[in-house]
């Protein structure tokens, strides 16, 4: 095998350096974008607009009307590690979005660029333009006060990252969302996106009277109203306020009600100092604060804004500027799970309006009239296949006795009519599984078992939090049979069972006997509930304590002891639960996510009707 010659240590050109840079720097159009945008931010921009052609590769600009830059502030602009934002030098006080200097040189070496820009006060602008690196003269243009940049051709001189692009709608929607992330820390801003002639995004600067104003729940209606028109009114209309401070950190945002959540993380959003940055630490804390609210496929919206000492946090991590590190992540991560649980439990039960609205879309008012058929059809229509005319005639039988149980009207006298309880009173339980309430303003409908499992949760993790959970000793040892792999896991952890209300032993080969139960859960089914903690274990593994994972666990022992559907309830019961539910924390949704209740307001049914 030939050895290849040493070669002599050699500096490379400054255009080949920049390109290198700029691999790292500027992924895709939207890499440029968000560098471009980010500037035009720390330049006090009130608006700013992106235009693209061809998803960014061919065209992409970027208009603000910020302070702008003098001739000789654009000549230095351009060249590398050359900013304004660094005053002292000093990296560990680092307040703005961009502060390398490498954004415009890096953009400029795998293009062809234009700048131009007209501080306040000038009689003219000027304009500079740098084709692959190769920088001209500054010469004097027309352009109004602030800073315009043009790129063209992006990448022609790096054709490998081309064949690496998607196709332009795909870069087009990142930059979209590179766009929104940066519009939502900055709701004073108003932001614009065209897009081969088609406006994408505009988003107009909240209004000054809104900036730092508080609504009626005492959420910054600014920043929420920017959140909604991005995120959606529907997060708008069901999140929580944060607000909450730890050594030096604040955070503030909004939470999305557990009953309101998607099937990613995608729609988590984390912003530090004002910078958008996507990090694993946020997923976990999110993933933490809610895991007693949803299940394990389900995820929360969430917008959180974290306002950070300059000197504990590390912003110089990522070429993009993506990621941040702290020098206390445990601190960040405390305030994040804290701030948010105290958030929800403030909540109270409160379900989000979607579950409602989901419920009205559901129903479809039925007139009584013949569908109409489209012009010259024929009303003949063909024979069903056979069996189906019997299987439609016992379908449309008159049904048997009717699942249901009315309140006597005796007894609804004497409850009144809901006015004075927020999930009003019951008047009927449907199937043996539904609550129907009356409220003062429309009819409140519950499932028992999910309100009861919610219940039953919270009241385990009060005992445990205080006295301990008390325990009552089985008349008649349960033996469960669980496999010798299950009674290993469940024997390694019979201290912490104990601790929480669950006294078991082995039993043989692939059994265990259960002695005692948590008190407060009454009658259970013991064999289901140990073979689901055997599973659950399997699934935690050995390196996490069950204290550590109280929450699911405790979420288990209620499942398996909670009202179940098909129990018929008292009048008596059913008020008692929804009084329960009124005053404990996080009962508008179950252990899974599920609401645990509806309301339909007398407004929205009228409507159904066609009363208003």
């Amino acid at each position: 095998m030939s050895v290849r010659p040493q070669q002599a240590l050699r500096r490379l050109p400054s255009t080949l350096v920049n390109r290198i840079a700029a691999g790292e720097v500027v992924e895709r159009p939207a890499s440029a974008a968000k560098e471009l945008v980010e500037n035009a931010i720390d330049a006090g921009a009130h608006r700013i607009v992106v235009s693209l052609k061809e998803g960014g590769r061919t065209f992409l600009s970027v208009v603000d009307d910020g302070v702008g830059m003098t001739r000789d502030e654009l000549e230095l602009a351009v060249e590398r590690h050359c900013t304004s934002k660094l005053p002292d030098d000093d990296l560990d006080d680092i307040r703005t979005l961009g502060f390398r200097g490498e954004a415009l040189p890096s953009i400029a070496s795998v293009s062809r660029m234009t700048v131009t820009s007209r501080p306040a006060g000038a009689e003219t602008a000027w304009s500079l333009e740098i084709d692959g690196g190769a920088r001209g003269e500054p010469r004097p243009a027309a352009h109004p006060f602030g800073t315009r940049v043009e790129v063209r051709d992006l990448f022609f001189a790096t054709p490998a990252r081309l064949k690496f692009l998607k196709e332009p709608r795909t870069e087009s929607g990142h930059v979209a969302d590179a766009l929104r992330r940066l519009a939502m820390a900055h709701p004073a801003i108003g932001f614009r996106l065209d897009s081969d002639e088609r406006t994408l995004i505009d988003l107009p600067p909240a209004a000054p009277s809104l900036i730092e104003k508080k609504d009626a729940n005492g959420r910054d209606a600014g920043r929420l109203a920017r959140l909604g028109a991005i995120m959606g009114r529907e997060f708008a209309d069901n999140t929580v306020a944060i607000d909450a401070n730890r050594e030096g950190f604040r955070l503030t945002g909004f939470a999305g009600l557990p009953t309101l959540n998607r099937p990613t993380s995608q729609h988590q959003y984390l912003f530090v100092n004002g910078r958008p940055v996507r990090d694993k630490l946020l997923v976990g804390a999110v993933r933490g604060a809610y895991q007693d609210f949803l299940a394990r496929d389900r995820h929360p919206l969430v917008a959180l804004f974290l306002e950070a000492p300059t000197g504990m946090v590390d912003v110089n991590v990522h070429p993009a500027k993506t990621e941040v590190r702290f020098r206390d992540a445990g601190i960040v991560r405390g305030l994040i799970v804290g701030a948010l649980r105290t958030a929800l439990a403030a909540a109270g039960h409160r379900a989000s309006t979607t579950v409602a609205d989901a419920a009205l879309g559901a129903f479809r008012p039925h007139t009584g009239q013949a569908l109409a058929l489209p012009m010259g059809a024929s009303r003949s229509v063909s024979l069903p296949p056979r069996g189906l005319a019997e299987a439609a005639a016992q379908f449309m039988a008159p049904l048997g006795q009717p699942s249901a149980r009315i309140e006597p009207a005796a007894e609804q006298a004497a409850n009144g009519n809901g006015a004075a309880y927020p999930l009003g009173v019951a008047r009927a339980q449907l199937h043996e599984t539904y609550i129907v309430a009356q409220t003062a303003e429309g009819v409140v409908i519950v499932d028992q078992h999910a309100a009861h499992e919610r219940l039953m949760h919270e009241r385990l993790k009060d005992q445990l939090e205080t006295d301990g959970i008390k325990r009552q000793a089985l008349l008649l040892p349960e033996v469960v049979e669980v496999g010798e792999d299950g009674v290993r896991r469940l024997a390694g952890r019979m201290g912490e069972l104990a601790d929480m209300g669950l006294v078991l032993e082995p039993f043989g080969v692939g059994a265990v006997v259960v002695r005692e139960t948590p008190a407060v859960l009454g009658e259970l089914d013991v064999q289901g509930l140990v073979r689901d903690l055997a599973d659950e274990l399997a699934e935690l593994g050995d390196h996490l304590s069950l204290k550590e994972k109280v929450e699911e666990v405790c979420g288990t022992l209620a499942c398996h002891t909670s009202v179940r559907a098909g129990r018929r309830l008292s009048v008596e019961e059913m008020n008692a639960l929804l009084r329960q539910m009124e005053a404990t924390p996080h009962s508008g949704q179950c252990n899974h996510g599920r609401p645990t209740y509806v309301e339909l307001k007398l407004a929205d049914i009228e409507r159904l009707f066609g009363r208003r």
